[in-house]
């Protein structure tokens, strides 16, 4: 069934429609779509913030952000990168046996959620077009023994077990040395026996580290081959079915077999490999794999191949995506699926061509299948698979943006939309898996950039098993200063969301959420952003919303990241490119301030409403500041790292001239502190893991104690970065994107990629503090008022007036407190006191502080 949604965007969801259609009323035009589509923008980014492309793609020179790194990742998103990449990952790997620390009192990190997201997105239409969403899920594997056990390998978030088909998860393995994961296998002749391939060929290659087994069906996971597959990720991941020993592995760097049950590997073909499918019976009788270069056939497990011709597809033949399967009910017939032809080039709005082939007899010719013509391959270097139907050897199933039932109909071929469909259950977008129960093949389970989705009849109706499933991808972070109890997040591809102290979190805003804040003044004026420029503000803490277009969203015509920096103090709020977009009102009108150069901004820090410090791509620091009645031109600032990706900035809010910078960039520094305005830094580096760093935060009381987010945990300095020790116990192994500091509430956030958010108490009370506030005194039957102000919002105070005249017999006083908000961060008690004797009465005003939250 085809999806009655607008089409006209090239982006991974249904979010970018959404924005279309915004643009369109207000008059814009939107941003041509990328090729590859919003996932390989995402990507070139990631790669671009840790130096990981072999050209330099921050050049001056380039016109606003169109760069010839672009152009030559259009050609092949997923190309060879830089020897950091393995530096990267070998970091990774050397720390598998590091500590993981922790601040006084012992305390450890605990999760906030999301558990699971409520009214996501879908393509679809109708009642159900609205699911409950995760975050992105790579591999699902179902036992072969128990249909009710399920593994589900996250992109960068672990590996999850369910005992109940998916009512409820556990995470298992949350200290391995990566969460990325690509592909997972149980041994059908021993299902407690289970593989997983870690780094995940669609997106997080570099951060594989090997080959992991289980031997309790994957309640506890140990390495078994680390070489050759550290910083290389998986797709697909094969037990032969006649020998349980051998095992095939389809990866970034080739194609590789083991007959000794995962222990060591071969490398059997070079160069990318998209799929790989095993007969029925056993790989003596046929193995099928992919790569760019086509279609490949073994028929001994792997020692030999030989090119297989499909029809219709120049010679040479150039692959987006390719992907193979056998049929499960007939090991004869078996399926290729295609992206094939050059991929488009920049500003070209075209695909390329989607191909469907069944192969309907052993050693027969692949034949060609018409596709329907909604089908999408812009990204299918992200999102692409192809999985026989066990149920009949004349059906397959397809994943692209949207999944797909292919089925023999008398002498037609059916397509049906099974993912976004215009009446009935649809699922979230952008499609990496599927796989069926081995039990029963009308059971299929789907894997998506929004989690796992379960189907009892082929496709036809969905329910969702994300419930518990707490692996959104969180790429910012924002507070409410006078609230411990409120967050706003953006999400890779499942929107911006809010937090209000539960554990299922509010989807509020459609999309790739980006950056957002929050005022410092008005607890209800809160921002957030999806991709490129513009940004949306709301008055009633995010319940609605209203669009500010800031800057043009063309990133050939204006130079920005996928995801802009966004800042707020205040009234004042900016959102940065080439340019500081900013607002003294709240957002309701903009001014622009030029960089000079055009360089990209890649991050901000706004420590007054009068004073924003800007971070480029290429390393440089800009400050503008407000005059009163303008904002100056930018002052360039010394670079502490110049032509290096900085990651975030942070200055003291009693002291701007103290100034922390973190970049993200592999192969050199990565901290680095100003004692003087960013006329000079120093490098703060030693101590810290040679990873990416991606966030600072200092302590609002202390400026020596300040932590920062890596790739890899966050770490802690208590002398200013002289020295750092890591502050991870109870965080999950992955990569950390945000980090937030609550003033008052004294507590850290992590906002995690594919793990949600955590929490840690930084300073917490193990006794109330206690103490006298006012002392007073009232004549005979007199009332009289006191009050105290500027106490934090968040704390939990509990007040007393006592006596300190004694007089025996009798009530001597009442008191009553009432409560003002002051402001967005703090309140005044007001005490109401009255004698209720005859005599002069004297008495203290007591407080205890019985938290900070």
């Amino acid at each position: 069934m085809r999806s009655a949604i607008d089409e006209r965007d090239f982006g991974e969801t249904a979010d970018e429609t959404t924005e279309l259609r915004r643009e369109a009323r207000q008059g814009g035009s939107p941003p041509p779509g990328p090729p590859g589509g919003k996932a390989f923008e995402r990507l070139h980014a990631f790669e671009q913030e840790r130096g990981l492309l072999e050209f330099d793609p921050t050049g001056e020179s380039a016109p606003a952000g169109v760069t010839e790194a672009v152009r030559e990742m259009a050609e092949d998103p997923m190309q060879t990168r830089s020897d950091l990449t393995a530096e990267w990952a070998e970091e990774i790997a050397s720390m598998a046996d590091a500590g993981e620390g922790a601040p006084r009192g012992g305390a450890v990190w605990h999760p906030l959620g999301p558990t699971v997201m409520r009214n996501g997105q879908t393509y679809g239409s109708g009642s159900g077009s609205r699911v409950d969403v995760s975050g992105r899920v790579a591999a699902i594997a179902v036992d072969p023994a128990d249909s009710d056990h399920l593994l589900v390998g996250a992109a960068g978030g672990g590996v999850w077990e369910s005992r109940d088909r998916g009512a409820h998860w556990t995470p298992r393995g949350d200290r391995l040395p990566t969460l990325t994961v690509g592909a997972i296998a149980f041994d059908p002749e021993e299902p407690g026996l289970a593989y997983l391939g870690s780094g995940e060929g669609d997106f997080y290659a570099g951060l594989g580290q090997g080959v992991f087994r289980s031997t309790n069906g994957g309640a506890s996971w140990t390495q078994l081959a680390g070489s050759p597959f550290i910083g290389a990720g998986f797709y697909a991941l094969v037990v032969d079915p006649s020998d349980h020993r051998t095992l095939y592995a389809a990866t970034t760097i080739g194609l590789y077999t083991s007959s000794d049950a995962g222990a060591t590997w071969t490398r059997r073909r070079t160069g990318r490999t998209w799929s790989v499918s095993v007969h029925p019976g056993g790989g003596d009788r046929e193995v099928l794999a992919t790569s760019p270069g086509g279609l490949v056939r073994s028929t001994n497990r792997g020692a030999n191949w030989s090119s297989v011709n499909l029809t219709g597809v120049p010679n040479p033949a150039n692959y987006a995506r390719l992907a193979v399967s056998h049929a499960p009910s007939n090991g004869a017939v078996a399926w290729a699926w295609a992206a094939s032809d050059p991929p488009m080039a920049i500003g070209e709005n075209t695909q390329p061509t989607p191909r469907l082939w069944r192969r309907a007899s052993a050693n027969g010719a692949f034949t060609s299948i018409a596709t329907d013509p909604g089908v999408r391959t812009g990204q299918a270097w992200y999102d692409w698979y192809v999985r026989g139907d066990p149920t009949s050897d004349r059906s397959v199933y397809v994943g692209e943006i949207n999944a797909w039932r292919v089925e023999r109909d008398g002498r037609t071929w059916q397509w049906t939309n099974l993912s976004s469909k215009v009446n009935g259950s649809s699922i979230h977008p952008d499609q990496h898996c599927l796989t069926a129960d081995p039990r029963d093949g009308q059971v299929v389970y789907a894997g998506c950039d929004g989690g796992i989705y379960r189907s009892p009849d082929r496709g036809t109706t969905w329910a969702d098993l994300n419930d518990g499933l707490a692996i959104t991808e969180i790429e910012y972070l924002a507070q409410d200063v006078g609230s411990a109890r409120w967050l706003l997040g953006g999400t890779q591809d499942n929107g911006s969301i809010r937090w209000r102290a539960n554990p299922v979190w509010d989807h509020v805003a459609d999309g790739d959420g980006g950056d957002c804040g929050a005022s410092t003044t008005d607890a209800d004026r809160v921002y957030h952003s999806f991709f490129r420029m513009g940004l949306e503000r709301s008055t009633d803490k995010g319940d609605t919303w209203t669009w500010v277009p800031t800057a043009n969203r063309d990133p050939s015509v204006y130079g920005q990241l996928f995801y802009p920096p966004l800042e707020a103090n205040g009234s004042t709020v900016a959102q940065a490119g080439e340019s500081v977009i900013v607002s003294r009102d709240g957002g309701m009108s903009f001014s622009s301030v030029a960089l000079p150069g055009r360089p990209v901004a890649s991050a901000m820090d706004m420590p007054t409403p009068d004073l924003i410090l800007v971070g480029t791509t290429n390393g440089r620091v800009f400050r503008i500041t407000w005059s009163g009645s303008s904002w100056s031109a930018p002052a360039e600032l010394t670079s502490p790292r110049p032509g290096a990706w900085i990651s975030d900035l942070w200055a003291e809010r009693g002291d701007p001239s103290r100034i922390w910078a973190t970049s993200s960039q592999l192969g050199g520094g990565r901290a680095f502190r100003s004692q003087d305005g960013g006329s000079t830094w120093t490098d703060r580096s030693a101590g810290l893991p040679a990873l990416p760093v991606n966030a600072v935060t200092v302590h609002s009381g202390n400026r020596n104690r300040v932590w920062v987010a890596a790739d890899r945990g966050v770490f802690q300095s208590l002398d200013a970065g002289a020295t750092w020790s890591p502050m991870s116990a109870g965080l999950p192994n992955c990569i950390i994107a945000d980090l937030l500091y609550h003033p008052d509430a004294h507590v850290l956030r992590a906002g995690t990629r594919n793990r949600g958010v955590w929490e840690i108490e930084a300073d917490g009370l193990s006794a109330p503090i206690c103490g006298v506030q006012f002392r007073g005194r009232l004549e005979a039957g007199r009332s009289g008022r006191w009050f105290t102000f500027r106490w934090p919002a968040t704390w939990h105070v509990l007040w007393t007036v006592m006596p300190t005249t004694v007089i025996n017999g009798a009530p001597e006083i009442s008191f009553d407190v009432q409560i003002e908000r002051a402001d967005a961060r703090y309140v005044t008690y007001w005490i109401s006191v009255k004698n209720l004797t005859g005599r002069p009465v004297e008495f203290e005003g007591r407080y205890a502080i019985l938290s900070y939250r």
